[in-house]
């Protein structure tokens, strides 16, 4: 059996890591972390808890795809709800809108707002979930190892969707700005603006409005210990506090890896580290991509992120709840164009408790408040305590009820914690964005080009960022190696 070492434990990584062993291989991953799952960890304090990273539990039908190529399915591991209301989005003080579970009633919200608009939403859905079958179910299970891979006769008639942008697309059939906002919203899950996202990922809109938004009981780190069950079932070995500090070459080949200050020898090496990070465990000149390369590259945002346990029951909010009361195009500004922490800054809020009452005491209410910021700002604590005041003295004021007095506590996560927990580059939450330059063949590979038996997976790697797209990454890889290895 071969073996095969793989740094770091997120979903890409304990993905990859089962289809290796399933294929026979000898599998070791190494956690820096105390534990597992990458950005998807969990928290607990005072019987409260918390995920730390993804809290949106969307495309259903891709997790259902990778439990099925092992025999199994998700109930086999963990207990799926549906929601309903899926989330809800806050204009201003008692102006918001609720997106319910079906499109019908959806629908019916829309055109309670902009009269007409029900009927452009199902033609855009339309589209919507067309480029979700011809994206989900085929074209992002391609390695993005040639631009032909996107050359079949359905994208051909997609093409005019890869040079228009989502934001042209959603504003010219809808003129309402808060539908605009809502339509816009998911693409932010990619890592970029709508007017720089490619219009043919709309189908993110299928996922949300289509199939809907689901919480995993007790969190979405169910998903990462269901993974850990399955992959420890199949043989893996999983090694936590196991920092990997440098990846050694000899003619040319992965060889080793020095773990904690120890020599571990490997036939080949899988990381699903941030890509960043891992080409400077290699000498400088087995590096495929410059430091002016990422420089140049366009990332996903980076996240200040507050776990918060308040000694009562919110009201007025819904599992998942967006703040759009301030201007939504200056937010993206300060976050791609100008690099600043933000002037008035959109958040999101979830109370999982809301659903699951496994994660606060009785009473309490869990919530996870979140602000998108450029990656690589200037992140110290008198910042991030001026931004809880900002975002908590508007959802009071919004949602009308009394809550700093409720706070028990509040633990924070942002730039800083992201380089030293995840060797995050600039602190980046997500990775790379899929813009039109940075899709599929154009992203980082999966395999160096620099060094043998060297594989990467993860959000900097075909798909792109999120949970899904991280799952069918590690599925690709494991499938490139198995390719590379019968060669």
């Amino acid at each position: 059996m071969k073996k095969i070492t793989v740094i770091g434990s997120g979903f890409s990584s304990l993905a990859a890591s089962c289809y290796l062993a399933q294929a026979g291989y000898n599998v070791t991953i190494y956690e820096k972390n105390k534990t597992i799952g990458g950005r998807a960890r969990q928290f607990k304090k005072d019987g409260f808890t918390f995920d730390m990273g993804p809290t949106w539990y969307w495309m259903p039908d891709v997790f259902e795809r990778f439990f099925t190529d092992f025999g199994k399915v998700p109930s086999d591991f963990y207990e799926l709800e549906k929601l309903n209301p899926a989330y809800s989005v806050y204009f201003g003080i008692d102006d918001y809108i609720t997106i319910e579970d079906t499109l019908e009633k959806i629908s019916e919200a829309f055109e309670k707002e902009e009269p007409g608009s029900s009927i452009k939403l199902k033609k855009f859905m339309a589209l919507a979930m067309d480029n979700y079958n011809i994206a989900i179910k085929d074209l992002v299970y391609r390695p993005g190892v040639s631009p032909m891979e996107l050359v079949t006769v359905t994208t051909m008639r997609k093409i005019g969707q890869f040079f228009s942008t989502v934001s042209k697309e959603v504003r010219s059939e809808f003129k309402n700005p808060k539908l605009v906002s809502i339509l816009e919203f998911p693409v932010l899950f990619l890592g970029a603006k709508p007017s720089k996202t490619p219009a043919f990922y709309n189908f993110m809109n299928y996922a949300d409005f289509g199939l809907g938004t689901f919480h995993p009981k007790k969190g979405m780190y169910s998903v990462v210990q269901a993974m850990k069950i399955l992959a420890g079932n199949l043989g893996v070995t999983i090694k936590t506090e196991q920092n990997v500090e440098k990846i050694t070459v000899e003619n040319g080949k992965a060889t080793c890896l020095i773990v904690n200050g120890e020599r571990v020898e490997t036939d080949l090496v899988l990381s699903g580290a941030d890509y960043h990070h891992t080409e400077t465990l290699l000498d400088k000149k087995y590096r495929q991509y410059s430091e002016n390369y990422w420089q140049k590259k366009t990332f996903a945002p980076s996240a200040l992120l507050f776990y918060v346990g308040f000694n009562k029951k919110i009201e007025n909010v819904n599992h998942h709840t967006l703040f759009f009361d301030v201007d939504f195009e200056k937010h993206s500004q300060q976050i791609y164009d100008t690099a600043q922490w933000p002037e008035e800054p959109l958040f999101y809020a979830s109370f999982p408790s809301k659903t699951d009452a496994s994660v606060s005491p009785k009473g309490k209410e869990a919530g996870i408040f979140l602000i998108p910021l450029a990656p690589g700002l200037d992140d110290i604590p008198e910042i991030r305590e001026e931004y809880f005041e900002k975002i908590m003295d508007r959802f009071e004021e919004i949602t009308n009820q009394e809550v700093k007095n409720y706070v028990i506590f509040k633990e924070s996560f942002c730039i800083n914690d992201f380089v030293s927990d995840y060797n995050s580059y600039k602190g980046n939450a997500y990775g790379l964005a899929n813009t039109l330059l940075q899709t599929a063949f154009l992203r980082p590979k999966l395999k160096s080009g620099k060094v043998k038996n060297l594989f990467f997976t993860g959000q900097f790697t075909v798909p792109g960022p999120g949970v899904p797209p991280a799952l069918i990454s590690g599925k690709l890889v494991a499938g490139l190696i198995e390719k590379e290895q019968r060669n």
